[in-house]
């Protein structure tokens, strides 16, 4: 449609997102990962695991991480417990990981970003070198939607008043330094229009709030729940970040189609460990998690909210993280995106 091919979810691996080089996982980290620090008790796990999810509850990225959290323990037959600890657009719950024990029993749920983009915008909260990657989970779309506090219908509209009236538009986004951030950003420097950025500590409120009509714009990863509004007509799609239009909004264009492909960002997810966490408890929890993802129930999950699978090795999510990281600087440093 409109000149872009859908991309089969069968076909969406992390092989096609890998890039050259883990220059992010050098030093001790690798050399520690080279050398097989530490090792894996035969009964592991022994006592419940945590999942810290770096969001809010009531998010796509909560939801999933605790459809992932109850799955695992079935496998794991011990309990799976689920905390939320949001801010710094992920990075407080991601920094809380890796200054937790390596001991094998605390993990994160977050997107990339905190590892990826934050570090680029000042002083990083938390850094590539602080975690081991486990395993990607799953690719989310980022929908810009307009709230009942707009009167635009649609993209070309959006852009109109933005540049008739600067700084008119209110966007709320889950946070600076957050992919919906770096939209806003993009969108600001390729159209030459200016947004007022509203940053929230993640999904929850700024849903509650965009129905409210407390802004004009959000920028939110799809979700079963955003996608029911949208189908009520309580939010309006105007865009999604995405590598194709997603099947339950055929008529929504991506921005690459709308020709602003640096701002066609979507969220890639997944589990992390503190760093020199034992690499055989790294790469059986791996292998769990890609069990799990390979349920046909979890797989429809995914579905329903839009999100692809992002099934990988853990050689495979550092290479994402490392290229992701790459990316994410030169999107910074061209756009001149600036930490708030």
């Amino acid at each position: 449609m409109m000149g872009e091919r859908r991309l089969s979810r069968r076909h969406w691996t992390a092989r096609a997102l890998m890039g050259a080089g883990l220059g992010l996982f050098g030093g001790p980290l690798q050399h520690a990962w080279a050398q097989g620090l530490g090792t894996m008790s035969p009964a592991w796990p022994q006592k419940p695991i945590k999942f810290v999810v770096a969001y809010p509850p009531g998010g796509v990225s909560d939801v999933m991480a605790r459809l992932l959290a109850e799955r695992l323990a079935l496998r794991l037959n011990v309990p799976v417990l689920v905390e939320n600890k949001a801010g710094a657009s992920g990075a407080l719950g991601v920094s809380s990981v890796a200054k937790s024990s390596h001991d094998g029993y605390t993990f994160a749920f977050s997107a990339v970003s905190p590892l990826t983009l934050s570090p680029h915008l000042g002083k990083p909260v938390v850094e590539a070198r602080d975690i081991s990657p486990v395993a990607g989970v799953m690719v989310s779309p980022v929908l810009l939607v307009a709230t009942p506090a707009a009167a635009f219908t649609d993209f070309k509209a959006m852009l109109a008043v933005a540049k008739a009236k600067p700084f008119s538009l209110r966007w709320a986004t889950s946070g600076s330094a957050s992919l919906g951030h770096v939209m806003l950003e993009q969108l600001h420097a390729l159209a030459q229009v200016d947004f007022t950025h509203v940053p929230y500590k993640g999904g929850g409120q700024q849903i509650t709030d965009a129905l409210g009509g407390q802004f004009e714009l959000l920028s939110v990863n799809a979700s079963s729940a955003v996608l029911q509004y949208i189908g009520e007509g309580k939010l309006r799609p105007l865009a999604v970040g995405s590598p194709s239009r997603l099947d339950s909004l055929p008529l929504v264009p991506t921005l690459s189609e709308l020709g602003f492909a640096p701002a066609n960002v979507s969220s890639q997810f997944g589990v992390m460990a503190p760093a020199l966490t034992p690499p055989a408890i790294v790469e059986r929890l791996n292998a769990e998690i890609q069990a799990v993802l390979a349920q046909p129930a979890v797989r429809e999950r995914l579905s329903a909210t839009e999100c692809l699978p992002l099934r990988t090795s853990v050689q495979e999510f550092k290479r994402i993280i490392s290229q992701e990281s790459d990316n994410m600087a030169r999107i910074v440093k061209d756009a001149r995106i600036v930490g708030e």
